[in-house]
């Protein structure tokens, strides 16, 4: 057998699991890793800091089949990174953060950037585990991909000793072990089929990974076909097509008042791939009395609140594809129809006024120039209010975003977006606050060729703390207050597009010239600092 140094290996077990990214910001502490990539059909994606090389791989793991992957040195770098590790946590999504590490000798003395793996994510990731034998640096890896993907999917964090990733090894990658996606049983079936059958205020709330463009049609064509409104998880919006006449709208922050009321009003919940969490449930507060079933991967249930009358062990994809044909239709007069048209309404927009670009027009413009199967991505923050409530998702692995409210994953998100499905029209919406966090990412765009456009909403204030100062300590802003850069010069001197727009009357013709400039793309719109929440009655 021919040899190699385990930092070799760990690349070579990456290609054969068939990944196609790393996204990394350098170190010395994991050379011969990056020795192993030069050459490599992996694409090493170098980032600008830390933060958005997690970022971009917790896109990478949210829109594709496998983790994502980044890879940063000890310390000041895996403290960077950490961000990314407790948003995939949250977020139930498949995520590998590769650390290097200081050499094994000097442990224990307070060595230059030492600090302790297991401490500072143990709590965090699904599992975390040093490299101390180079051996064994190809099951490692294997072991660290499946780990991440089964059950409730996570983040694995791996530390990598210097010294370890130099010692020769037996060149041998192992074969990948295949992800179990248990379907459901079928006496679980026909159980829920008893209780669909008696309901008549069914409700079904999707989210979760796993979806794909046949299974989110299949459940919606069958709600459709049943009578069962489909409501949206936080930030799960792309779980299946917003055209389906079963398809009602998203619960959580941003919500519609009738959603709410109607989580409250249904007497069977159907959970597929999600659970009843803190967002969803208006703060354990919405959706609780009701006879209720979780179809989740996850044994454990993590994050579920309140009752649960059943709970199938099942992936999304094998649930979508096996539910009972026959499982009644006698419903409330007016609980489907009404669902429907409620989301209708609450998703047209409406112009908001005020002063700069009206981001209800904006969103009127973008419905009608995304592409159906366009890739969104945004952060945190007020400005992210406006496109999960308008714009449309149509096709499966088209939103990334974070559940767990983490600002600056919009650019890094892009940048993976483009990437991973190149020709692809991606469009990101960003806040001055989050856009400032990870903005420096478009340079990572450039000199990879993505392509995207951003729409910078400059407000100059961080507007959802604002927004709670207002209604808690009225008349005493403080801490909220942001100077801005001209953001259009700003995207230029990367090399990208840029253009500031004022009126709302020139936001179309903007757009398409940013879309035709084959660049990443930025439009910079000064908002009315007061303007705070898209304007309807619903």
């Amino acid at each position: 057998m021919s040899t190699t140094t385990a930092g070799h290996l760990i690349v070579g077990q990456l290609e054969r699991a068939g990944v196609k990214r790393v996204y990394t910001v350098p170190g010395e502490s994991f050379l011969d890793v990056l020795d192993g990539l030069h050459g490599s059909p992996i694409t090493n994606v170098v980032a600008r800091q830390e933060g958005g090389a997690g970022f971009m791989a917790l896109a990478e793991g949210r829109l594709t089949e496998l983790p994502g992957v980044a890879m940063v040195t000890r310390g000041p770098g895996a403290a960077n990174a950490f961000i990314a590790v407790h948003t995939a946590h949250q977020d139930a999504t498949p995520l590998i953060l590769f650390v290097g590490l200081i050499p094994v000798a000097d442990r224990g003395r307070e060595s230059f950037q030492e600090f302790d793996i297991n401490a500072w994510f143990g709590s965090t990731a699904k599992k975390v585990v040093t490299l101390d034998d180079a051996a064994s640096a190809a099951r490692v890896v294997d072991d660290a991909i499946f780990t991440a993907l089964s059950g409730r999917p996570g983040p694995v964090v791996i530390g990598l000793p210097e010294d370890v990733l130099v010692h020769v090894v037996e060149d041998a990658t192992v074969e990948p072990r295949t992800v179990s996606r248990p379907a459901p049983a079928a006496t679980d079936l026909a159980i829920l089929k008893q209780k669909l059958d008696k309901a008549r205020k069914p409700l079904m709330v999707v989210g979760g990974e796993g979806w794909t463009q046949e299974s989110g049609g299949q459940l919606a064509a069958w709600a459709s076909r049943h009578n069962v409104p489909v409501m949206a998880d936080f930030r799960a919006y792309d779980a299946v097509p917003h055209r389906s006449d079963a398809y009602a709208g998203f619960l959580g922050y941003g919500r519609s008042d009738a959603n709410a009321q109607r989580l409250d009003d249904a007497d069977l919940l159907v959970f597929v791939g999600c659970v009843r969490g803190d967002v969803l449930s208006d703060g354990y507060k919405r959706g609780l009395d009701a006879e209720t079933v979780v179809v989740n991967a996850d044994a454990n249930l993590l994050g579920h609140f309140g009752r649960v009358d059943q709970h199938i062990v099942a992936d999304v994809t094998a649930f979508a594809t096996a539910l009972p044909s026959d499982a009644g239709s006698d419903r409330e007069d007016g609980w489907f129809a009404t669902a429907r048209a409620d989301h209708l309404a609450f998703s047209t927009p409406r112009p908001d006024g005020g002063i700069g670009v009206d981001l209800g027009v904006a969103m009127e413009v973008l419905k009608k120039e995304m592409d159906d199967d366009a890739v969104l991505t945004f952060g945190a923050g007020n400005h992210a209010l406006w496109p999960a409530r308008y714009l449309k998702h149509n096709s499966a692995n088209s939103l990334a975003a974070p559940r767990n409210g983490a600002m600056g994953m919009g650019i890094p998100a892009a940048v993976a977006a483009s990437l991973a499905f190149p020709g692809r029209q991606v469009i990101s919406v960003a806040g001055d606050g989050c856009f400032m966090m990870n903005g420096q990412e478009i340079a990572t765009a450039m000199g990879y060729g993505a392509q995207f456009i951003v729409l910078v909403v400059d407000n100059g204030i961080f507007a959802t703390i604002r927004e709670h100062q207002e209604a808690h300590y009225p008349d005493r802003p403080s801490g909220t207050h942001m100077t801005n850069p001209d953001f259009a010069a700003l995207a230029r001197s990367y090399g990208g597009y840029g253009e500031r727009v004022e009126r709302t009357e020139d936001f179309a013709g903007a757009f398409r010239r940013a879309a035709e400039s084959g660049l990443p793309a930025l439009l910079h719109l000064p908002q009315d600092p007061s303007t705070r929440s898209p304007k309807t009655s619903n």
